[in-house]
This record gives structure tokens, C-alpha cells and sequence, in this order.
């Protein structure tokens, strides 16, 4: 049985799947899921390893510390034909594997018998939509679930493993400031569509995993895309200025007929510190304010 080396540093569930399904195909692997946690941990419950019959694995379900022992375990998984539950930290018979955070976790492993499932959830995915997948221990089986619930967790006899599409940013801004925050977006593996300030052509579905950063020193320039983001289900609306700017801006919204509740979802000034005084700093303030709404939306 080959040792464990891990191939890839990924913790993007999209990427972790598909490295399954390219595995599972050219001689078998198995997906490890975080299914339960005591304690504190790293990774939040449905948190993937993929690990090919060849010992290349990919994915975290803890910092770092368990992963090729979790990887150990599905390689025996796999020469066994057989899905396992294992524990690790607390309670965990390997105690000579501890977590520094000092909790302990559980991981189901299981054998990738038919990958039809991983391939329909990617599709789903790719069509920006959320997919929902429950685990059988009993019946070691992956099943496609129709309601999507909000969160990845236990329910009744399955585990559910949820997943979202990547976060889009949609920046409008021609300055140095949007130029900014459009690399760090790419760096940071989000999808990223800057748009023209006056475009009414250009179309981007804004829909409820899209972020929009309005990035102008000037309210005619941001009108557009303004007004486009508040009539979508965009999880995050910013917008550049100061406080004065901002009350500038709700009058402008507030003459037009726009109501209270929308123009509540602005975030202004943008980011989640300030006020800065560079654009490093400015991006890394409103790419840490988008990170932070999409965990208090999505999880």
C-alpha cells in the first residue's frame, strides 16, 4: 500500500471533488469527511480529504495535523472495499495523533464506488446553484438531496454535506483602489468581473454568492451598477466614500423612490476597517468585509 504525500494545498470543496472523480478513475479513491467535532477544530463540519488509491490525497479537515493519517486510513479503507468512521484527538484511540487545538474529530470515509453523484453536484455548482449531498453510513452511499439546508451537518441517519458556489466580485471602478482589489479577489480564488462604470449592456448575473464593491470618487460613476446590485440577491453591496458621502448618497436613492430597506444593505464607507489611506490596505478592508458577510450568510 503506497504511503500518503499529499498533492495539492486546496481547501475549495469544487477542487476537492474533482480531484475524486479524476482519482476514482484511474484506480479507485475515497472521499474523508469531518463529521463531527469536540471541542474546537480548524475546519468546519463537511470538510473534505480526497485520497487516491496511490496515496495522494488533497483537502483539510483539521490544520494540518491529521491529514495523512486520515489518508492512511482511507488507503486501508479502499484496499478493504469498505467505508470506516474514525476519530482523531478526544477520544480517538490513536493517542499518539492529537489535535492542537485539543478537541477531537470524527471522519467518515468513504469508498468511491460510482462517481455520477460528485459529477452532477460539480455541474450544479458550475450553474451557480447549492447542492446538497447526504452520506449513508449504513448504506454506504452518496445521494443527491433536493432541499438544500443552510449549513453541512447530521440529520437523522445522514450526513449532509452542503455546498455553495465560489463568491463573485463585482467591481466597478476604473481607479487604482478597484485595480487593487480585483488582484487580491483572484489571489484570494474568487470569481472576478470588473464592469464598465456607465455599461448598461454588459450582463452579470448578481445573484445571492455575488459580492459588489462600487469603487468610484464619484456618485454618477457607481449609478449603474448601484442600482443593478439593489434590485439583485447580491450578499454584499459597498460602496466608496465618506460618511458625508454616503448621506449624499441616500438622498440621491431616498429622491428616486428607493425605500430604506434597500439602501440599508449598503455598506459605506466600504471594508471592514478604516479608514485607509492606500489601496493595499483599502482591499484588503473590503475583501476582509466580503469574507466576513458570506460566513454570517452562508457559514
Amino acid at each position: 500500500m503506497s504511503n500518503p504525500v499529499r498533492a495539492k494545498s486546496v481547501d475549495n470543496p469544487a477542487d476537492i471533488l474533482w480531484f475524486a472523480i479524476e482519482a476514482a478513475q484511474y484506480g479507485g479513491a475515497a472521499l474523508a469527511t469531518l463529521v463531527e467535532i469536540r471541542g474546537g477544530a480548524a475546519r468546519a463540519l463537511g470538510a473534505h480529504v480526497a485520497v487516491a488509491s496511490d496515496g495522494r490525497f488533497c483537502g483539510y479537515v483539521s490544520g494540518g495535523c491529521v491529514e495523512a493519517a486520515v489518508a492512511a486510513e482511507a488507503l486501508q479503507a479502499i484496499a478493504d472495499g469498505r467505508d470506516r468512521m474514525v476519530k482523531f484527538g478526544e477520544g480517538s484511540p490513536f493517542f499518539d495523533i492529537t489535535l492542537p487545538c485539543g478537541g477531537g474529530i470524527t471522519i467518515a470515509i468513504h469508498v468511491l464506488r460510482n462517481t455520477d453523484v460528485l459529477d452532477d453536484a460539480l455541474k450544479e455548482l458550475a450553474c451557480r446553484k447549492s447542492v446538497a449531498l447526504a452520506y449513508s453510513p449504513d448504506l454506504q452511499r452518496l445521494a443527491p438531496l433536493d432541499k438544500v439546508p443552510l449549513r453541512s451537518g447530521w440529520c437523522g441517519e445522514d450526513f449532509i454535506s452542503v455546498y455553495r458556489p465560489k463568491t463573485r466580485v463585482v467591481i466597478s471602478g476604473q481607479t487604482g483602489e478597484a485595480e487593487a482589489v480585483r488582484r487580491l479577489a483572484e489571489a484570494s480564488g474568487y470569481a472576478v468581473d470588473v464592469v464598465g462604470s456607465k455599461s448598461t449592456s454588459q450582463i452579470i448575473d448578481i445573484d445571492a454568492f455575488t459580492a459588489v464593491a462600487l469603487l468610484h470618487h464619484d456618485l454618477d460613476l457607481e449609478e449603474v451598477w448601484l442600482t443593478k446590485a439593489l434590485a439583485s440577491s447580491a450578499f454584499y453591496i459597498g460602496a466608496l466614500g465618506s460618511t458625508r458621502t454616503h448621506r449624499r448618497r441616500i438622498d440621491r436613492l431616498r429622491s428616486t423612490g428607493v425605500s430604506s430597506e434597500a439602501f440599508d444593505r449598503i455598506k459605506a464607507p466600504i471594508g471592514l476597517f478604516g479608514p485607509t489611506r492606500d489601496s493595499a490596505s483599502l482591499a484588503l478592508s473590503v475583501l476582509a468585509d466580503i469574507a466576513a458577510a458570506r460566513l454570517e450568510n452562508f457559514g
